[in-house]
């Protein structure tokens, strides 16, 4: 099969599976932990703005998950379940 094919099939696939129709997907669903954001930066002894910057969002953003107007979802939430559980990863990954 070519690449063309392949991609294709596998997109539509993934068309079928949104609309409720039974692929044979499997499905696996993750559980992130609900995160303390104020705490967690506090744990790396960054700023706001330092910590915002360290993981790519805006000081507003942070300054909104800290005082619980929003919750981190997504990638922003497992990349600070990590940094919660080893607090030091942020200065090693921006060695």
């Amino acid at each position: 099969m070519s690449a063309y094919k392949s991609i294709m099939q596998g997109l539509n696939e993934a068309l079928d599976h949104a609309k409720g129709k039974d692929t044979g997907a499997i499905v696996r669903k993750v559980k992130v932990p609900s995160v303390d954001v104020a705490a967690i930066r506090a744990s790396t002894g960054l700023s706001q703005s330092a910590f915002a910057r360290s993981i790519g969002v805006a000081k507003g953003t942070l300054l909104n998950w800290e005082h619980g107007r929003r919750q981190p979802t997504g990638p922003a939430q497992v990349l600070l379940a990590m940094i919660a559980k080893r607090p030091s990863l942020v200065s090693e990954l921006l060695r």
